[in-house]
């Protein structure tokens, strides 16, 4: 008779345990399912809702003045110039003056010999209609000359004056009265004032220039006739107008308009927000140097994009950088 042997009770506790363990790493396993993909969904999610912010410098919009002038160049000529001519013909036996002498109305320049071989003449002097400064002397001695031939040339260099050349396409912007600025390479640094106080009734049909005459405002005892001159005629003046600059104005598909930089409302929990870009379709004026003049879209005081605007879109977040201007009065 064969006799079965069944295992003790250590070995069925040992069992017991076994499959109690796992049927516990079964239920672990089963429950951490779930919750792992919906913590990473969750990750995704808070990734994907964090928003660019865009480093910009904005400048602030000005309210004030702004003066559109053309630049033009000229030279400082004598306001009154006169060439002299002898009243008989004959040779030069005396010079009185030399270039750049100052002379008074009727002093003697020279004297004329108009004697011939068998007669004899008492020279006469040429005098000087005007008082002036020789600017010019073209009359030797020993030479001849006759009544044709200018012997002098004066000019009246206490009132000197601006002659300019301004091209045809700006003709109908210029007229009597408008004020300049005058700066001379000889004087780096200062601006002398003029009035625009002739202007040709032709134009050069060669050059296509019409001549321009500027008196200056206040005589200048360090001005001298034949200095060149850098000019800006002021054609249209106003007051009071937005300006911005000009780096601010962004062209995009055959739109102008510029991004203004505005403090977000705050946020519920106190947090300080980005500022926030926003689009502005403007109408403009004038350009004068790097300020353009806003007729309608931006207020004076306002924070206007100046660079970093190329990628940014209505309502972008952006982070100011630099800020110019910042203490321009509204």
């Amino acid at each position: 008779m064969k006799i079965h042997r069944f295992p003790g009770r250590s070995s069925a506790l040992a069992l017991a345990a076994a499959l109690a363990l796992l049927a516990l790493g079964s239920c672990s396993k089963g429950a951490s399912g779930p919750a792992g993909p919906a913590k990473a969904e969750t990750g995704a999610k808070d990734s994907g809702a964090s928003e660019t912010v865009f480093a910009v410098a904005v400048s602030t919009a000005r309210k004030g003045p702004i003066a559109d002038y053309l630049a033009i160049t000229g030279d400082f000529v004598a306001a009154s110039t006169v060439d002299v001519f002898p009243d008989t013909a004959g040779k030069v036996s005396r010079l009185l003056v030399d270039v750049g002498a100052r002379v008074q109305k009727d002093q003697a320049l020279l004297e004329v010999d108009p004697s011939r071989p068998g007669m004899n003449f008492v020279p006469s002097a040429v005098k000087s209609p005007i008082a002036g400064t020789i600017v010019a002397l073209p009359a030797q001695l020993g030479g001849t000359v006759a009544p044709q031939m200018a012997v002098a040339r004066i000019s009246s260099t206490a009132s000197l004056e601006v002659r300019a050349y301004v091209a045809e396409r700006f003709i109908s912007k210029m007229r009597v009265g408008l004020r300049a600025d005058i700066s001379l390479d000889a004087y780096p640094g200062r601006t002398f004032r003029a009035v625009v106080r002739e202007l040709s009734p032709v134009v050069d049909p060669v050059s296509r220039t019409l001549e321009v005459k500027l008196s200056l405002a206040s005589g200048e005892a360090e001005l001298r006739s034949g200095m060149f001159a850098k000019i800006k005629v002021y054609t249209d003046e106003r007051a009071g107008v937005v300006t911005v600059p000009v780096s601010a104005l962004v062209k995009r598909s055959g739109e102008s308009f510029i991004f203004v930089a505005e403090d977000p409302s705050s946020a519920s929990d106190g947090a300080k927000s980005s500022p926030v870009a926003r689009k502005r379709a403007v109408r403009m004026g004038v350009l004068v140097d790097d300020r353009l003049e806003i007729v309608d879209g931006v207020a004076a005081g306002e924070r206007v994009v100046v660079r970093g605007q190329t990628l940014l879109d209505e309502g972008s977040r952006v982070n100011i950088v630099a800020s110019s201007d910042a203490n321009v009065a509204k």
